[in-house]
């Protein structure tokens, strides 16, 4: 598959990127640092009116809020802060852009989510994210990665200097089919997705400290050998970390532990837990401010939330986030209702979290940070045994269900695609085991599953899971959480061995 992705030439020179400016950067960004999470512009515009601006690109006339432009793009900012005569025009030219792309831009900015399906039309995003050096646009642009366009992404991000967007993309082909690779255009792309690791799938059961279990060898953090068909051990938890009613989330290729319990009266352990793979080290950090112990934790736009929970048996509502940079938590908004537990899952850069109500009603809610508010977006009625997982693939949220209420070992899944508001059953019933709740995490167009017996992979084909092939079982018994890292290049560590159930 062959694009043109060269409309603006002097943007790129072969081997090396460039600013909007012509400023050359640094060369592939094989470490990129951690992304900062986007707050007001020193720049931007005062509050006040609206002002007005209207901008020609390609013979089209666009009204656009002059504030906004200030705010989100940087070729914008210096143009009407620079006093010169062009910023005090009625009008703004850009002939270096087209229309489609221009639109899309103003669509983004405005916290739209602009459908981008045509190659020309990601195109035309991709020039626009770099001249006018517009982060949200670019932020955008990697949350809509997918198979079928990740490796016009990644070319096109690579010849106009979107650093984050060519990683991101790069990162995508990485973890997808060996194919996907061969569709990108320039050497350098495919010599940079040759060059880093794939993600791993990692897990860890429910363990808590107890006098003389300290240094059993169940508590450890394992990854799926995929080429040795094996479970392998990757680190030990720290001696005061307790994985039982843990929240457990990823972020930046780290991995945090927050809450957990001890002791038969639930004893909040009040430090949280960090391992880098990198360094094969933990690290510890601060608690949220209220004690909470069954919580889903989630990384998220840089941080991470922690959302409900329970203290005392008693299911909360508040939410608390985690900036890892400023190593302090703050409270957000709260959950519309009190709730543990409860499942997460991000889809085309949003927060979804899966509330299971009374009367065997699921309701999804999305939280924007924006609004720092919930929103409503889908409920559904389904009987339904106990516990329930969430994760998304595109535009669909899939919810898994430990159910029907008459066959706890089967798992039915309903799907929600969030650009039709629609809901649908999947064919078929996925089977549960005794010993593990049905968890699943999704890698490219793959669904990893586990559960004691097997790992089985699926490929997530229109409105069905294909099963692809089946991989050994996690060795260890109780509840599972599952997630992904990038572990560093020839991390092996020992076979997990299998412990008995207490």
């Amino acid at each position: 598959m062959s694009h043109t992705i060269f409309s603006q030439g002097d943007i790129y020179i072969r081997g090396e990127f460039f600013s909007a400016t012509g400023e050359p950067q640094s060369q592939w960004p094989l470490n990129p640092g951690p992304r900062q999470r986007p707050g007001p512009s020193p720049l931007a515009m005062p509050q006040g009116p609206e002002t007005p601006v209207q901008v020609w690109v390609g013979g089209q006339l666009f009204q656009a809020d002059q504030a906004l432009l200030v705010e989100h793009c940087g070729f914008f900012r210096g143009l009407f802060r620079s006093g010169m005569r062009e910023a005090r025009a009625a009008e703004v030219r850009l002939g270096a852009l087209r229309p489609a792309g221009f639109r899309t831009t103003l669509q983004v900015l405005r916290g739209e989510r602009p459908a981008l399906e045509a190659a020309d039309d990601l195109l035309q995003a991709v020039e626009c994210a770099a001249f006018l050096q517009a982060p949200a646009l670019a932020r955008f642009l990697e949350h809509s990665l997918t198979s079928d366009n990740c490796a016009l992404l990644c070319d096109a991000a690579a010849a106009f200097g979107l650093r984050e967007v060519f990683h991101s993309a790069a990162l995508f082909i990485r973890d997808g089919t060996r194919d996907l690779a061969t569709e990108l255009a320039l050497p350098e792309a495919r010599a940079y997705v040759a060059a880093l690791r794939p993600s791993s799938y990692v897990a860890l059961s429910t363990h808590t400290p107890a006098p003389g279990f300290l240094e059993d060898q169940s508590r450890t953090v394992c990854y799926l050998d995929e080429e040795e068909d094996a479970w392998r051990t990757l680190a030990m938890l720290p001696l005061e970390a307790s994985t039982m009613l843990a929240g457990v989330a990823t972020l930046g290729n780290k991995l945090y532990i927050v809450g957990g319990v001890r002791g038969p009266s639930k004893e909040v352990v009040e430090l949280g837990f960090c391992y880098d793979p990198e360094s094969g080290t933990w690290c510890e950090f601060p608690s949220p401010h209220q004690p909470r112990y069954d919580t889903a934790l989630a990384g998220f736009d840089g941080c991470l939330y922690a959302i409900g929970g329970e203290f005392q048996r008693m299911p909360m509502s508040s939410v608390e986030r985690y900036d890892p940079a400023a190593a302090c938590w703050s409270f957000v908004a709260d959950l519309p209702q009190p709730a543990a537990g409860v499942p997460c899952a991000q889809a085309c850069g949003r927060l979804f979290v899966c509330l299971w109500r009374p009367a065997d009603t699921t309701a999804v809610v999305e939280y924007t940070v924006r609004a720092d508010a919930w929103l409503p977006v889908a409920e559904l009625r389904r009987p339904q045994s106990y516990g329930h997982c969430m994760v998304a693939h595109r535009d669909s949220l899939y919810v898994v269900r430990n159910g029907p209420s008459d066959d706890f070992l089967h798992c039915a899944i309903d799907c929600f695609n969030l650009a039709t508001g629609q809901w649908t059953a999947l064919p078929g019933q996925f089977v549960n085991s005794k010993g593990a709740l049905f968890t699943a995490v999704v890698r490219g167009d793959t669904v990893y599953t586990v559960n004691r017996m097997f790992t089985l992979l699926y490929a997530i084909e229109g409105s069905a899971w294909r099963l692809l092939r089946e991989k050994a079982g996690f060795p260890r018994p109780g509840s599972l959480q599952t997630f992904l890292l990038r572990l560093p290049t020839g991390a092996q560590g020992p076979v997990a061995s299998t412990t008995p159930e207490l």
